[in-house]
């Protein structure tokens, strides 16, 4: 019990861990930014295609 125990220890503890956590984080403002900039963008192409298709 106690050599589990001390295993769990040592991985909660490990900065291994840490950069992985790290990498986790950037991944998901990545992925924010974006879903972001991709919505921003697409209203403006939709406006732009609506205004053409009107002028038409």
């Amino acid at each position: 019990m106690l050599r589990m125990w001390t295993a769990i220890q040592s991985r909660l503890l490990s900065e291994e861990g840490a950069s992985l956590v790290e990498y986790a984080l950037l991944v998901a403002l990545i992925a924010v930014v974006a879903i972001v900039a991709i919505s921003v963008v697409g209203e403006r192409v939709s406006t732009n295609f609506s205004e053409i298709a009107a002028t038409l």
